[in-house]
């Protein structure tokens, strides 16, 4: 399974100073989950919430969801501890908060190495400064020669940062940061990952705003309460019946009375080879949650 085909639809949030929350993750129909160093864990409780979600990930328990440990920044008194005690633990990826330039991955990469981590521990990173908006394609470059896989966006730090709201439309306030980090995404083969839906009890609103993040590419959605979940995979998986119309575009291109052809009509519509690169992304992606949820 390649980094792009893995799902994400639901990344969850847990808060690392609450051990009983790490518990229940392991029984939650979340793809990823996010160990939370940074903004869930006051000041006090750092140390002890670092080695809670340490103990947690090198105890294992949490089956075939990827695991991520975000740390504080490297800027505070926590953030290389974090990376540190992250590394030795071995999740699947650690995710930094705040960058703001290529320097920015490429200081947290050597920073990873220097502290042991394997080749193929990941680093994810937030999205939610202006000046990351500003800088996001030198950050995506640095996908290129470091472990740099995926945006977070941090829609939350970027209300504040910008003195926006996301009411009533939030493509007003973020439809550029949002467009921009996706090119960016799209141009260097990093997975984007939507920001957080506040109003636990609005149901309609998540699913409106699942909806418009698919739309736009993203590939999930980052959450903030489990009772998010069902929404989520529900809309960030494909549906039925665009897997069977992707199963059809792939066969019809692999009949040999079609070899050589450019354009062909399936299913009465006029479908290109571009199609057949995106059917060949939808069936893997829906067979991975299958085997996901088997």
């Amino acid at each position: 399974m390649t980094n792009l085909h893995r799902p994400r639809r639901s990344v969850l949030y847990m808060p690392g100073a609450n051990t009983r929350a790490l518990e229940k993750a392991k029984s939650l129909a979340a793809d990823a989950l996010i160990f939370d160093l940074e903004d869930a864990v006051a000041p006090e409780a750092k140390a002890e919430a670092r080695e809670n979600v340490c103990n947690a990930v090198r105890d294992g328990g949490y089956g075939k969801r990827e695991i991520c440990i975000r740390m504080n920044g490297l800027d505070t008194e926590w953030g290389l501890d974090d990376l540190k005690a992250a590394v030795a633990a071995g999740p699947d990826a650690i995710l930094a908060p705040k960058v703001v330039s290529g320097d920015d991955i490429r200081k947290l990469d050597a920073e990873m190495t220097a502290a042991g981590a394997s080749p193929d521990m990941q680093l994810w990173v937030m999205i939610e400064m202006p000046l990351a908006i500003l800088n996001i394609q030198d950050i995506a470059t640095a996908a290129k020669d470091t472990r740099l896989t995926l945006f977070v966006m941090g829609t939350n730090d970027l209300a504040k940062e910008l003195r926006a709201s996301a009411k009533p439309d939030r493509q007003v306030a973020f439809g550029t940061s949002l467009s921009m980090a996706m090119l960016a995404a799209r141009a260097f083969d990093i997975v984007a990952i939507d920001g957080v839906w506040n109003d636990i009890k609005d149901e309609a609103g998540l699913r409106d705003e699942c909806e418009e993040g698919a739309a736009m590419g993203f590939y999930g959605k980052t959450l903030i309460h489990p009772s998010q979940l069902d929404i989520t995979n529900q809309v960030f998986a494909p549906s039925p019946a665009e897997v069977e119309h992707a199963i059809d575009v792939i066969k019809a291109f692999a009949d040999p009375e079609n070899a050589g052809k450019g354009v062909l009509k399936v299913n009465g519509k006029m479908t290109e080879l571009l199609h057949l690169a995106e059917a060949n992304r939808i069936v893997a992606v829906s067979e991975a949650i299958q085997a996901m949820e088997s």
